[in-house]
């Protein structure tokens, strides 16, 4: 990639004429990339990202309050399901991220998910990089074309739920029970593990799921359950 691809992604995609095109450049640069190339690379994109990450908290927030009269906890949910990793990525994805990313050799062979997550963070900070450059207006319009256009499937698949509350909010009404959840197995290497959780109603197990954490893969098990749970109509 050179630096006219960056002008023309700026241009096509994010509808942005950049004062400083080495912003944009640096938002697609990986720390992996400066480690290869210290010579002529200097900064990577982490500290845009963090940036990013909470220009995009409010521009989705003020969306949320000032298009939907819904309580606090509904309108945190549906927050929530907007900037998770899976919603982000897939909102790079749309707009042809990832051929612009700077990478290390190591990292372009990566597994699916540590793509996903590199591409959500590159998300994130090519948001602060059009925030620093072009302004407020100019990044809350890009997310709206870019991510909140997603908002109304959200919506209508109910992904925005959290699985762990409504399974124990039917399990504690149905069994009086609280529902219990164990890692059954771990693998992978240290830095990119896959945690495998058993969500338990009393002795029995109701559900499995797998995530790079233990939280997501209880967000997971709690999903399974409530699917079997959907599927017989009763006790989980």
């Amino acid at each position: 990639m050179n630096q006219t691809d960056y002008i023309e992604f700026a241009k096509n995609k994010l509808d942005a004429q950049f004062n400083d095109i080495g912003l944009l450049i640096t938002a697609f640069t990986h720390r992996s990339y400066l480690n290869e190339h210290r010579k002529t690379v200097s900064e990577h994109n982490e500290r845009l990202e963090f940036l990013g990450d909470a220009v995009l908290e409010l521009v989705v927030t003020s969306y949320l309050y000032n298009n939907y009269p819904d309580p606090e906890g509904i309108l945190t949910n549906w927050r929530s399901a907007l900037v998770r990793t899976e919603s982000i990525s897939d909102a790079a994805t749309r707009i042809e991220m990832e051929s612009l990313l700077r990478l290390s050799r190591g990292e372009k062979r990566g597994s699916e998910r540590a793509r996903a997550q590199i591409l959500a963070n590159c998300y994130e900070a090519v948001i602060g990089a059009l925030y620093l450059d072009q302004g407020y207006e100019k990044v809350a319009e890009f997310i709206k074309k870019s991510l909140l256009v997603t908002f109304k499937d959200i919506l209508k698949s109910g992904s925005w739920m959290d699985p762990k509350s409504s399974l124990q909010e039917i399990v504690q009404s149905k069994e009086g029970l609280t529902p219990v959840y164990r890692v059954i197995e771990e693998t992978g290497p240290d830095h990119d593990k896959i945690f495998t959780v058993g969500v338990f109603i009393g002795d029995r197990l109701a559900g499995t799921g797998n995530g790079p954490s233990k939280q997501i893969g209880q967000v997971a098990a709690a999903a399974s359950a409530m699917k079997k749970y959907a599927s017989k109509g009763d006790d989980v």
